[in-house]
């Protein structure tokens, strides 16, 4: 997994600080750590877009003005519900031998058999929760959709771990992650989605 270097700069946490420095770009967060004190930051905003809607995920080295690096992860992203704009975000620091859950983009490889019949191929869970060391946490959990037919789907019990060493997949095993759509079906759930909306 890829590291990225951040940098960030603490705040002073009082009354309408957050709004004030929104204003100027700028995204207030936290930095924390089991038994250690919580630290106020602020970060660039368009440099953590960049990071958030990215298609993998990243190790982030938070790196202070004094020089000073901590190693963490994006634990939480806050967005405003009506512009979309990242408000607030956590950041949880960790240590090599820690085990930690992150979230782990999902990756499709293979020509599902089901696509080659007509049927439209969707990913139902776009990302999955991961626990295992950070050493081992890959940017995406890849998944083979090649004997994928029409109706049938992958559920999280059935991702195969042989590559992707002492790591376990935290969500519901019944979940499922992609599935293959016929045209008739696809049809059906349009009509009821512009049913909905109307």
């Amino acid at each position: 997994m890829e590291t990225i270097v951040l940098a960030v700069e603490p705040r002073i946490v009082k009354k309408g600080e957050a709004n004030k420095i929104r204003k100027n770009g700028v995204v207030p967060a936290v930095v924390y750590h089991k038994g250690e004190a919580t630290i106020a930051i602020s970060v660039n905003e368009l440099v953590l877009q960049k990071l958030v809607h990215s298609a993998e995920s990243h190790i982030i080295d938070l790196q202070f003005p004094d020089g000073k690096i901590k190693r963490s992860f994006i634990k939480e992203v806050q967005f405003h519900p009506v512009t979309d704009r990242i408000i607030h975000t956590d950041f949880q620091l960790f240590s090599a031998e820690e085990i930690i859950e992150l979230e782990v983009p999902v990756a499709v490889t293979g020509d599902s058999i089901g696509v080659e019949k007509g049927g439209k191929l969707m990913i139902i869970l776009h990302a999955l929760t991961v626990k295992g060391k950070p050493e081992n946490m890959p940017d995406h959990v890849v998944i083979d959709v090649t004997n994928l037919a029409i109706g049938h789907s992958i559920h999280v019990k059935e991702i195969p771990m042989d590559s992707y060493t002492d790591l376990q997949i935290m969500d519901e095993p019944d979940t499922p992650v992609i599935t293959v759509l016929g045209a008739k079906k696809e049809a059906e759930e349009s009509a009821e989605t512009e049913a909905t909306a109307s």
